[in-house]
């Protein structure tokens, strides 16, 4: 080797052991005068030398100048939020559930909640490949370029003994000093201060410019490693594993054997968590064993092997000055409180949910009353309470209005829900307007209409429903405001694309109330095409897995109406996707058709979550209790022994995961 290059590769590898001495674990082995005089000679060397360019040179972190456009990229895993808990009391309902689940000995992993934004990375054979925001779970954007400046994620691995591919998930945060400094270098400068660090963090990952993302001092923690060949089969085992590789792994970690450990961990850090050099919100805790977490499996949104604590919410007290009453494109109808303007959790809160009628009617307010504000989550503004003592000349009190605020039609309120809503589907402005945006969301059909693009075409007379969007043409938009040639063809061909979009999605798309993502899949799956499903019977609706009266009854009602059937031949007219794709049906049989299955214990093929798909796949029905009507419990290990008796009591067959595959 020239010993030019071989300087070169020494200095790199001093640098990069330097950083991580510096910005890992807080010990710095050289002075910053030192550090930089290396930098500075290696920068030499490299312009001396460009064909010895390397892009995971320490160098390379001061970013480009160069615009990025931030390209969606699809997550090989989704990125599911946690359910959130806000007492002890549902720590410990989350604890019995798992030790009921589970029917054996486990351990909690209790992490800290950081207050950043999340992001996922991905490495090939040590080397950061890619870095990918949370976006919608499904899709994030791929902000490699900026994270790369980041000094404390590792560009390439230290030691051995990582997987070939893996990737790894955390949180990017601007620590309370650089978020300080930031923050008043922004307001010298006239422009306004961001509110609290983790819309900073958000902000600057997301700044085009990857220079300044360098300049504003980011920082991460990493907390979750997933591929398929990961070094341990423990949550913890895997951090410390990672934490060898060069990654930033909290300290702040603990196994825990027992409950009482989990809240000794809890009672520590709702006050030591103030003295930390970053904003925290909560603790997190974790099933151990990668096998559990597999068992316990996932609901639509969120792992049932782990959950979030919150600290308790800070709270602020407020005037309230008027009410506002919004409707959503399911016609529910959302009082919302606009409040004298209070600092609280780092941001002002002008406005505040109020629900429903029935907390109004609890709080008893009366406008001009001074309430008690409090963040939910420390996310969502809500009014807690009011100070009664401190009522004087007070306005009326806060009513819930009988019609709609947009088109006056009388409100309708079910017996079993404690929302009003506007039954006018077709006619109220606001209604039609929010199902035209949920269709075109992402989730759904995916097209290209950015904030206020349903709004613009509304006012311009283009559309009045989802089937208007596919009569479009480049003509019909370039010219409106904000609206050039290029973006106008952007948005048609989008349009077209979403022709692509596989049935169960473009269900989901059409807004049927109660009708998520989940419910659509199991519809479609149900009914392969919309004409069976426009044709089936509420007894059959509810024999579809996860199916009850309220959500049959809405579908019902939604394909009686003959303004939704005209939408949907419409639709139909434009070629979208209305059955289920050939592959998918190919691989639907009947072998378990009339065959009710209860799933109990933990299993070594197939999560529960995986195995319930396989019994709807080919035509079974899952429940969770056991009853006469039970044909079969699939049994894994550890089965509940209630379960286990009642079966035997009412001679139902026990299988195992063997026999059940061989039986499909």
């Amino acid at each position: 080797m020239e010993p030019v290059k071989q300087t070169i590769d020494t200095l790199r590898k001093n640098i990069e052991q330097w950083n991580y001495q510096y910005y890992v674990l807080a010990q710095p082995l050289i002075s910053d005068l030192e550090f930089d005089l290396k930098v500075k000679e290696l920068e030499k060397l490299e312009a001396e030398h460009p064909e010895y360019f390397d892009a995971n040179s320490p160098t390379q972190r001061v970013g480009s100048d160069l615009n990025n456009n931030f390209v969606p990229v699809e997550h090989r895993y989704p990125m599911l939020s946690l359910a959130n808990t806000y007492s002890e009391g549902e720590v410990q309902e989350f604890y019995n559930r798992t030790q009921k689940a589970l029917n054996e000995d486990f351990e909690i992993v209790c992490e800290l909640k950081y207050d950043g934004t999340s992001i996922s990375l991905l490495y090939e054979n040590g080397v950061l490949t890619r870095a990918i925001t949370r976006g919608d779970g499904v899709r994030g954007d791929d902000v490699t370029t900026n994270v790369r400046t980041i000094k404390s994620i590792p560009l390439r691995l230290h030691g051995t003994g990582y997987p070939a591919s893996f990737e790894i998930r955390g949180e990017i945060l601007l620590p309370w000093t650089a978020f300080n400094t930031l923050n008043e270098e922004r307001e010298e400068s006239g422009e306004a201060p961001f509110a609290n660090p983790r819309n900073a963090a958000a902000g600057s990952l997301k700044t085009l410019n990857a220079q300044v993302v360098a300049q504003r001092k980011l920082d991460s923690f990493l907390y979750y490693l997933l591929g398929e060949d990961l070094p341990c089969d423990t949550h913890y085992n895997n951090l410390q594993a990672a934490r060898q590789w060069g990654f930033k792994i909290s300290d702040a970690t603990k196994k825990c054997a027992t409950l009482e450990e989990v809240f000794d961990f809890i009672h520590y850090w709702n006050t030591e968590r103030k003295n930390l050099p970053v904003a925290t919100d909560g603790i997190v805790l974790k099933v151990n064993s990668i096998k559990q977490q597999l068992n316990l499996g996932w609901t639509a949104k969120s792992p049932r092997w782990a959950i979030a604590y919150k600290f308790q919410a800070e709270q602020a007290e407020t005037r309230l000055n008027s009410v506002d009453f919004q409707v959503g494109r399911t016609g529910t109808v959302t009082p919302v409180a606009n409040l004298e303007p209070v600092l609280l959790s780092g941001t002002i809160v002008k406005r505040a949910s109020l629900h429903n009628a029935d907390i109004i009617s609890a709080l008893d307010l009366h406008i001009g009353d001074l309430c008690l504000v409090e963040k939910g989550g420390e996310i969502i503004p809500k009014i807690t309470g009011v100070n009664t003592e401190a009522r004087f000349m007070i306005g009326d009190k806060v009513q819930f209005i009988q019609k709609c605020p947009a088109c006056g039609t009388p409100l309708v309120r079910e017996a079993d829900e404690a929302a009003y809503y506007c039954p006018n589907t077709t006619g109220c402005e606001p209604q039609i307007k929010g199902r035209i945006e949920h269709f075109v969301s992402r989730k759904a059909m995916n097209i290209n209409a950015g904030e206020g693009t349903v709004e613009a075409f509304f006012n311009a007379g283009l559309i009045r429903n989802a089937a208007d969007l596919y009569k479009i043409n480049v003509q019909d938009i370039f010219g409106l405001e904000r609206w050039g040639e290029k973006s106008a063809q952007n948005f048609v061909d989008s349009i077209a694309e979403s022709k692509n979009v596989p049935y169960p999605r473009v269900l989901y798309a059409l807004g049927i109330r109660f009708v998520g993502e989940t419910v659509a899949k199991r519809l479609a799956r149900a009914f392969p095409t919309i004409d069976q499903l426009m044709a089936a019977s509420h007894e059959e609706l509810i024999d579809v897995g996860d199916i009850g009266d309220r959500i049959a009854g809405s579908v019902l009602d939604y394909f009686a109406d003959a303004e939704n059937r005209k939408q949907l031949e419409q639709l139909r007219s434009f070629e979208l996707q209305f059955a289920l794709d050939k592959e998918i049906l190919a691989e639907k049989t009947n072998h378990l058709e009339g065959k009710t299955f209860v799933i109990s214990g933990i299993f070594s093929h197939h999560s529960r979550d995986e195995y319930k798909e396989l019994i709807e796949q080919h035509g079974g029905k899952n429940t969770a209790t056991v009853s006469a009507k039970t044909n079969y419990i699939l049994a894994g290990e550890n089965m509940g022994p209630a379960k286990l008796e009642k079966a035997e009591k009412l001679g139902v067959q026990i299988i195992n995961e063997d026999e059940f595959l061989k039986m499909i």
